[in-house]
């Protein structure tokens, strides 16, 4: 049996469909499992145990080899049996129609209901209005559609041995000691500037960490944090505190710090669900987003924020301009319950 799996878009939701592809993988353990996914997410799954074939999808990339009718060929080659569709969007059920599987599983929501053999709905209120269920579970329903045996909803992930080396490195480079205890600060986020910490209270409260937790203190960051990375050290103005900006950036370097910080304080992002799927505590600053959306079960996570009238809004910008819900959650209470973990 052949099943493509096309995964999530972003590194965050990758993660909160790993319960769901183990259990795949574990149900159909004789099936040759292919994972369809974007060139910069897949290194998220770096490690993992679970696909056979990779095939890189990305339909807006300067590459024809990723884009659309390449993609589909490959697929159509394949001869696939079954498709299961993660992501929601119209044109992963339009590719998966297009590949010729027999069968495809989905949510039928957005007008593509027409295009999967078998259609999920989507819980809504009274008005219709989408209800915020975990992501984690969201997944988890289409796979059991396929009666497959979901034994956790703990999420899950794994780093490379070229992962690990990119940590040692950074972190020899850096001072850091692997049996020291050591903060990770995460500012970034692909959603938008409304899910954003001010930079200037992170570097407070990496100061703070630094003078009264006895940690070392580390901003990770993707290439589009560096600046931000940067400004947290030179904030902080204290050298146990320091970032991975003039390091060579990976998600695999990301994953492996996590992995082996005490600690992430992290906005809503990708990185906050690297600490989830390494068992490493966790503590998210929420703003914009609604908190039940991306629940992750995670024994170790505690969740910041302040309530607002106008949120949280969903929104990847502040509406009004003030950005109350982030800048009104201040260094003292988030020092204040990391120091309940550390």
């Amino acid at each position: 049996m052949k099943i493509a799996v096309f995964c999530p878009n972003l590194i965050g939701d990758t993660v909160m469909a790993t319960p769901a592809i183990r259990a795949l993988r574990r149900s159909f353990a004789d099936a040759h499992l292919v994972g369809l996914i974007k060139p910069h997410v897949a290194p998220t799954l770096g490690g993992s145990p679970w696909f056979d074939e990779l095939i890189h999808f990305d339909p807006r990339s300067s590459d024809p080899n990723v884009r659309t009718r390449a993609v589909v060929r490959q697929l159509r080659a394949l001869r696939l049996d079954l498709a299961v569709l993660l992501p929601g969007s119209f044109r992963s059920a339009l590719v998966a129609w297009l590949s010729g599987a027999q069968r495809r599983i989905g949510y039928g929501r957005g007008g593509r209901a027409f295009l999967l053999t078998d259609r999920l709905s989507t819980p809504v209120d009274a008005k219709g209005k989408r209800l915020p269920v975990p992501i984690v579970e969201s997944y988890l329903d289409i796979v059991r559609r396929l009666d497959c045996r979901v034994d956790s909803l703990r999420t899950e992930l794994f780093t490379t041995e070229a992962d690990e080396a990119a940590a040692d490195l950074a972190w020899s480079r850096l001072g850091l000691s692997r049996g020291a205890p050591v903060v990770t600060l995460n500012t970034g986020g692909a959603y938008g500037p409304a899910k954003s910490w001010p930079t200037e209270y992170f570097g407070i409260l990496a100061r703070r960490l630094a003078l009264e937790s006895g940690a070392k203190v580390l901003a990770v960051c993707g290439p589009s944090e560096r600046e931000a990375a940067r400004e947290i050290a030179a904030k902080a103005d204290h050298p146990d505190v320091l970032s991975l900006a003039d390091e060579t950036l990976s998600i695999g370097l990301s994953k492996a710090c996590v992995k082996r910080s005490t600690l992430l304080i992290t906005t809503d992002s990708g990185p906050r669900h690297f600490a989830a799927a390494f068992n490493v505590p966790v503590l998210t600053l929420f703003g914009p987003t609604h908190i039940a959306w991306t629940r992750t079960y995670h024994p170790h996570a505690a969740h910041l924020f302040h309530p607002v009238p106008c949120g949280p809004c969903q929104r990847p910008t502040c509406p009004l301009g003030h950005h109350r819900c982030m800048r009104d959650l201040t260094p003292d209470r988030v020092f204040a319950a990391a120091k309940r973990f550390l």
